[in-house]
């Protein structure tokens, strides 16, 4: 096994495609597919399954990616390290839940960080796949939240993958709705306010157990009920259906647009909104330096902390 054949394995993974894959990585295709083999032979596994649309990780070469993104991040950091220079590209991934402070720490984090040369991926996603991410190092860290009614569930979810929270801060709920809307009138909101009108929330996919839910209150009963999977789709329906969602309350004007309001939601609920890492991986430097943008930016979200 070297590391070269690694990044080939991950590269392949991330392309879905030997003959893209093979591309990105300036060799030949026969090249490629032959230092898969070498490695399946080598550890007597089968790493992806082939078809007429491309390749799929199967179950064991899922598993296999994991520990090739853990050995190639300790190598690059290594890198760091003792000779000062990384791989090349500068890379950074995030998975995170729908939040406008991790967009915008992403893009501060490009524009003093990216250099001549990067790949940065922001992956907004459902819960469980933040998880998963961070878990097989497809990103570096991951943010969600917490509360009275997730955190059991979402706590040992972490502990059985070897993953630590931090916090950031804690939000009152609040309300994301249209400038148009009637409720935008009001200072404050109450859950019987909200019954009239349609709830929007992210979809979780096969994970879509209540624990998993991006909005807290997802148990309430509600009448009208989208569900989407974009950031785009949902504050379109924000304005366009007059509709409402339950989150932090914390919104970036200057990415999002005057058009979305939050208002205060009267409930005795809170959320613990923080950062997902490995336990065992030293963050890279990209890392500890999103995590700063982060801090920095919440810092400035006093009016909707409790």
């Amino acid at each position: 096994m070297t590391l070269k054949q690694l990044t080939y394995v991950i590269t392949a993974a991330d392309t879905g495609n030997i003959t893209e894959a093979a591309g990105k990585l300036y060799i030949s295709q026969p090249s490629l597919t032959s230092a898969i083999h070498e490695l399946e032979a080598e550890y007597g596994i089968t790493i992806f399954s082939r078809s007429k649309k491309g390749i799929t990780l199967t179950p064991e070469g899922d598993e296999f990616l994991g520990y090739a993104r853990q050995v190639l991040e300790q190598a690059y950091l290594m890198e760091e390290r003792y000779k000062g220079k990384s791989s090349g590209k500068n890379r950074f991934c995030v998975s995170s839940q729908h939040y406008s402070f991790v967009v915008e720490a992403f893009v501060e984090l490009l524009r003093l960080s990216g250099g001549e040369k990067y790949e940065f991926h922001m992956r907004e996603t459902q819960t469980y796949a933040i998880i998963e991410d961070v878990t097989r190092l497809r990103s570096e860290i991951g943010v969600l939240y917490l509360n009275s009614y997730n955190e059991t569930v979402i706590r040992k979810t972490l502990k059985d993958n070897n993953l630590a929270f931090y916090p950031l801060f804690t939000a009152s709920p609040h309300v994301f709705i249209g400038k148009g809307n009637p409720l935008a009138q009001k200072e404050e909101l109450t859950l019987e306010d909200l019954r009239p009108y349609p709830r929007l929330s992210y979809e979780q996919g096969s994970h879509n157990a209540f624990y998993f839910s991006e909005e807290i209150l997802s148990t309430e009963d509600c009448d009208k009920d989208i569900v989407v999977c974009d950031r785009a789709s949902l504050f379109n329906m924000l304005v366009g259906l007059d509709g409402y969602t339950i989150c932090s309350g914390v919104i970036s004007e200057k990415l999002n647009g005057p058009n979305i309001v939050a208002r205060p939601l009267k409930v005795n609920d809170s959320m613990q909104i923080g950062y997902i890492l490995p336990k065992d991986i030293r963050p890279s430097a990209l890392t500890a330096e999103y995590i700063r943008i982060l801090k920095k930016l919440t810092a400035k979200s006093d009016a909707h902390m409790v």
